[in-house]
């Protein structure tokens, strides 16, 4: 017979481990020594506990399931409890038992952990569902839709909650998308509609205006082009591309009529060779704030030369084009400076835009009230000079009414 301290052989060749409840048979052995009986038992024992200390290794360091966790302590429970090998089969108990309490303690932190994460996903969502509420009363309409449209990018990265939860919250997100697009669907069918109202009322009075092109009743078709031009600024602006091609026509109606009127007043050639050298003075000095390094001094030195280019009058008809190309390239490039400020201080740049709108619009009604009150005085000449700084006028204000609606866009 042989034995250690966990196990012995006896003389027919049974293996004993030995517990605290007594000796456990383990088997029987016929094909060797004692020595070797109690080895190879010993051997299946030490794979016992290799095996128990690799799944003590996975559950502390991966995140292998409590599911599957469980059912290996229960497959390593049930060789210990066979009694098949020789060692302290009470310790391997002891070991699997405390597992047991890791397995559990780490379903409980993954437990709070989803939920935790869940509370925070539902916290996530209901904000995102706030704001989305919050943006369909919106008149932003590409401010308010690009959020919305990051909204969505931003609910898709979130976890899912359970279905009912998460389907009420969708369908108040879904909801409020679905309200802003009606709202701004309405809003651009509406000012589609106003401006094809004002393509119809432009189209009838650029129709007149051509017609009266060739009048040489000058006053009478000057006071109608005047009448006209309050009627065009009142119609409202029509689509861009009818907006543009019905105002160059317009204003080329004016133009042949007011050339023909200037051809007339031959008188007047002097007069406007005299004015086309002071403007290419003024031009040379509008040409000297380019470029544009301080915005404020550029403006106001413009808007002071422009003042004395209104003043001076037309100038003969083929000089006309390259003058006011020199001076419009001058205004251009102030434009584009201001288009950069604005950029950074919007509500400053519409304030001003308006501020210049209103002077221009002042500065108009003031010249034509002027006008009227020399025609009534039976003062022709001033009034005539007079409607040419008011067309100039017009043409400023305009441009102005022109970029203040690109505000309101």
């Amino acid at each position: 017979m042989s034995s250690d301290p966990w196990g012995r052989v006896d003389e027919t060749g049974t293996v004993y481990v030995r517990t605290a409840d007594g000796e456990k048979v383990v088997g029987s052995w016929q094909a060797g020594s004692p020595e070797e009986a109690l080895a190879y038992f010993e051997r299946k024992y030490e794979g016992l506990v290799v095996e128990i200390g690799l799944l003590e290794r996975r559950v502390r360091t991966t995140d292998l399931s409590a599911k599957d966790a469980m059912a290996a302590v229960d497959h390593l429970r049930t060789q210990v409890d066979e009694h098949h090998a020789v060692g302290d089969l009470a310790a391997l108990r002891e070991r699997l038992d405390k597992l047991v309490a890791t397995v559990e303690s780490r379903r409980e932190e993954r437990k709070a952990a989803k939920a935790k994460q869940s509370e925070e996903a539902r916290t996530a969502k209901e904000a995102l569902v706030a704001e989305a509420e919050e943006l369909a009363a919106s008149e932003q309409w590409r401010s308010a839709g690009e959020r919305l449209r990051a909204l969505v990018d931003i609910w898709k990265g979130l976890p899912r909650l359970d279905r009912k939860t998460d389907d009420e919250l969708w369908h108040r997100f879904s909801h409020a998308r679905s309200a802003f697009s009606k709202r701004r669907k309405a809003h651009f069918a509406s000012l589609d509609a106003q401006r094809e109202d004002a393509r119809k009322v432009k189209e009838k009075l650029v129709a007149e205006a051509e017609a009266l092109s060739g009048s040489t009743d000058w006053g009478a078709t000057a006071a109608r082009y005047r009448d006209l031009m309050t009627e065009w600024k009142a119609a409202g602006r029509a689509q861009r591309e009818a907006e543009d091609e019905l105002w160059a026509r317009f204003r080329g109606a004016q133009d042949v009529f007011f050339q023909a009127r200037s051809e007339v007043f031959a008188e007047r050639d002097a007069e406007q060779q005299g004015n086309l050298t002071l403007k290419e003075e003024l031009v040379t000095e509008a040409e000297k704030l380019l470029p544009v390094t301080d915005l404020k001094a550029a403006r106001a030195a413009f808007r002071s030369v422009n003042e004395r280019w209104e003043a001076i009058g037309h100038v003969p008809r083929d000089a006309r084009p390259k003058i006011e190309g020199r001076m419009h390239a001058v205004e251009r490039a102030i434009q584009e400076a201001e288009e950069a400020e604005w950029r950074r201080t919007n509500p400053e740049a519409r304030a001003r835009a308006a501020g210049l709108t209103g002077q221009l619009q002042d500065a108009v009604d003031k010249l034509q009230d002027q006008i009227a009150k020399a025609r009534a005085a039976g003062n022709d000449a001033k009034a005539d000079k007079l409607a040419k700084e008011l067309e100039g006028r017009k043409a400023l204000l305009d441009q102005a009414l022109k970029g203040l609606e690109e505000f309101g866009g």
